[in-house]
């Protein structure tokens, strides 16, 4: 990475407590099951990949709302201690900051309910007053948990930096602006959500990636869970498939997030998208070893 360069990553979106149960089996339409004990937790998509990063040793910066009640400080405490810078995380007086409710089953999959909380506040305005931290990035990651229109006004103000774009289009709208999708370098999707963005439900992730690309993303990742990741560079006329690590999957929650965010970290230092994303791999499967979203992204040290 270019020393012209304060941070490694600059996160914009969301952060969110994460309010976790735990069952043997998810109930059915009007049915109720027994769960585990309520734990608290901090999260959001943006949040989440500001501590990946950071975790492992990337400069990295989050520019985010959260409300001024016990969430919010929970959150702001968990990218303390994971090394965020936090100027730019912006404490919104009588809001309540960002819940996701998440339901995690006996193999590790889960299921979440977003409410957006002090992150639909999140405003273009705000992303135009950090214009200075945007310039001083590396790479801008970006996700769906904030305003469209605010998200736009990031691709704008990065763009206008030479700042390179991750995005990752999540939760995912039936149709993304085709100034975003020819922003993203890479555009980073899970098999559902290239399903989706590409038009072809029924096709394969190489189909799917093929058409991401010509519908304007620069570049195109398509998670693969425990099979690992296929990616469709720039230039390349044929994805590449990036094997998975097999691990022993306890909560699923947040991985696509520690991927993303450990993808960015090795993009801004220089490396090509095939050597980022088997590292991002790795860190995606390390993360579903351990409960919890950030409480279960690794270090550098723990990677080695």
């Amino acid at each position: 990475m270019s020393d012209r360069h304060t941070y490694d990553v600059l996160v914009i979106g969301s952060a969110n407590a994460d309010l976790t149960v735990r069952v043997d089996r998810r109930p059915n339409p009007g049915e109720t099951v027994p769960g585990t004990d309520l734990v608290e937790s901090a999260g959001g998509k943006g949040a989440n990949q500001a501590a990946a990063a950071a975790r492992l040793g990337a400069r990295t910066a989050l520019l985010a709302r959260v409300g001024d009640d016990p969430f919010g400080q929970l959150l702001l405490e968990a990218q303390h201690a994971a090394g965020t810078e936090l100027r730019h995380v912006l404490v919104e007086k009588g809001a309540r900051t960002g819940t996701a409710m998440i339901v995690v089953g006996p193999d590790g999959d889960n299921t979440i309910v977003v409410s957006p909380g002090a992150n639909a506040r999140l405003s273009p305005a705000d992303v135009r007053a950090a214009r200075e931290v945007v310039a001083a990035s590396a790479v801008v990651s970006l996700q769906l948990e904030i305003s469209l229109e605010t998200v736009r006004a990031a691709v704008k103000t990065a763009t206008e930096s030479g700042a390179r774009i991750v995005l990752n289009p999540s939760p995912t709208p039936k149709t993304l602006d085709t100034d975003l999708l020819t922003a993203a370098n890479p555009l980073v999707v899970n098999e559902h959500e290239a399903e989706l963005l590409s038009g072809l439900p029924d096709g394969t992730p190489t189909d799917q990636a093929k058409a991401l690309r010509e519908r304007g993303a620069r570049s195109v990742v398509i998670t693969l869970g425990g099979e690992g990741a296929l990616i469709l560079d720039t230039e390349a006329a044929q994805p590449t498939q990036i094997p998975g690590v097999p691990v022993e999957v306890i909560d699923t929650t947040g991985a696509g997030d520690a991927f993303t965010g450990a993808l960015a970290l090795r993009l801004a230092r220089g490396a090509t998208l095939e050597e980022a994303a088997r590292f991002a791999v790795r860190v995606g499967a390390a993360s579903v070893t351990r409960p919890g979203a950030q409480p279960s992204y690794p270090t550098a040290e723990e990677l080695a």
